[in-house]
């Protein structure tokens, strides 16, 4: 909302420092700036009120050390990441980008159906929450209605590099012969793709639509049924590995906060037809504007990580842990850099495997020798640790280390060809 004021003041006034929201570095540092200020301020309204209404969160008896003195501390407060991204985008970025209302939209999406199974759990006290089922079901949708998107819309769009070809007369018989100039440009009109960028290769673009080729000539048109599934299982697969490393203080906080400042280097550059010309990467038109959200998004997870370190204050329930996740997916999607998730949420990818591990292995060694047995003490993988006797700062901080190497190798991997 403020671009398009300051952008109408500057145009029809000329009033001084105006045009200083035209600059997408300026909107994203103001973004950062205001959705810490709202989660400081905000946050510790929420906590009060969490407190006064007695909205604690249940505690499963699991065995872990500290774990009776969090009985009672007050949930739900993903609504504070929700209230300080959504409110610094709405004022700071251009909402008439597709990018941005899909980053809306999921946000509130997946904000809601986590809202929906905290409301249940605390409210009508079912431990259960809103059925497992429910919430696939609800990230399915999302993934469906993003696929659709991107598929279809004309919006969505991106440019690539070609060979720069010259044709040239030559001196002896006029014949006209083609001389490819290896310094390769973009191309002057952006196109739609289901393209998206592959890691480590030299020429680091691969088309799902391939993967159809067998079908002949018209396989392309019937490439959303292979992009489609794939949106939907990265968004699953992303929101739920959220989901389970929330589970100790400051953890899924402070891991999506430098997921989240690597996407945002990640979109810059893709947004950017000089950092994208330079480093030898797809050129994708209006996406610049998602580093408004992206900041927001940082500010947020910093600003709630004031009250969600150890001992947490708050902690985030399902509002916040299944946006965050659909959040980082969702966004990673749009800028075609979904195959860097592995290396990227290596944290959450860790977690979700621990899990997987663990409860097939369990179910294989009851059928094979009669009894269940166990890979890890307790699953996911940072319960593991607890009950090895590391301290939750401990175990924290050095997941935070692991989470800075894998963001710095995900950035290196846009030169490391």
């Amino acid at each position: 909302m403020f671009y398009y004021l300051f952008t109408y003041l500057d145009e029809a006034f000329d009033v001084p420092g105006a045009g200083v929201f035209q600059y997408i570095t300026f909107r994203a540092a103001a973004a950062v700036i205001l959705s810490l200020v709202i989660s400081l301020l905000f946050g510790k309204s929420l906590i009060r009120i969490l407190v006064k209404r007695q909205v604690g969160e249940t505690i499963r008896d699991l065995g872990l050390a500290g774990q009776s003195e969090k009985k009672g501390t007050p949930t739900m407060g993903g609504l504070i990441i929700l209230s300080a991204v959504l409110i610094p985008t709405l004022l700071f970025a251009k909402l008439d980008n597709i990018y941005i209302l899909l980053m809306l939209f999921t946000t509130v999406w997946l904000g809601m159906i986590g809202f929906l199974d905290d409301y249940i759990k605390v409210f009508r006290k079912n431990k259960k929450g809103l059925a497992g089922k429910f919430k696939i079901y609800g990230q399915m949708v999302l993934g469906l209605i993003i696929g659709l998107t991107m598929h279809f819309s004309d919006d969505i769009v991106i440019r690539e590099k070609v060979s720069d070809v010259k044709l040239i007369e030559t001196r002896d018989n006029g014949e006209i012969v083609k001389i490819t100039n290896p310094a390769q440009k973009f191309t002057t009109e952006s196109h739609k793709s289901t393209k998206t960028s592959i890691p480590f290769f030299k020429n680091n673009e691969a088309d799902y639509s391939k993967i159809l080729s067998f079908l002949g000539e018209g396989y392309k048109e019937w490439s959303f049924l292979i992009f489609i599934p794939i949106v939907i299982f990265i968004i699953v697969g992303v929101s739920n590995g959220a989901n389970l490393t929330d589970g100790i203080d400051g953890l899924a906080t402070g891991t999506s906060a430098i997921i989240g400042a690597t996407l945002a280097i990640l979109a810059w550059v893709s947004g950017n037809i000089v950092f994208a010309d330079y480093l030898n990467i797809m050129y994708l038109p209006e996406t610049g504007e998602l580093t408004i959200f992206i900041s927001a998004f940082v500010g947020a997870c910093i600003g709630f990580l004031w009250y969600n370190t150890y001992p947490a204050q708050v902690f985030m329930g399902d509002t916040g842990s299944l946006a965050i996740g659909g959040i980082i997916a969702v966004f990673a999607i749009l800028i075609r850099k979904e195959l860097l998730i592995p290396i990227l949420c290596g944290i959450f990818l860790a977690e979700s495997l621990s899990v997987i591990l663990q409860v097939s292995f369990f179910k294989y060694t009851r059928i094979r020798f009669g009894t269940g047995r166990r890979i890890f003490k307790m699953s996911p993988l940072h319960h593991h640790y607890q009950l090895s006797g590391y301290a939750e700062p401990k175990i924290v901080q050095r997941f935070f280390i692991i989470g800075i190497m894998l963001a710095v190798f995900t950035i290196i991997t846009l030169k490391l060809r």
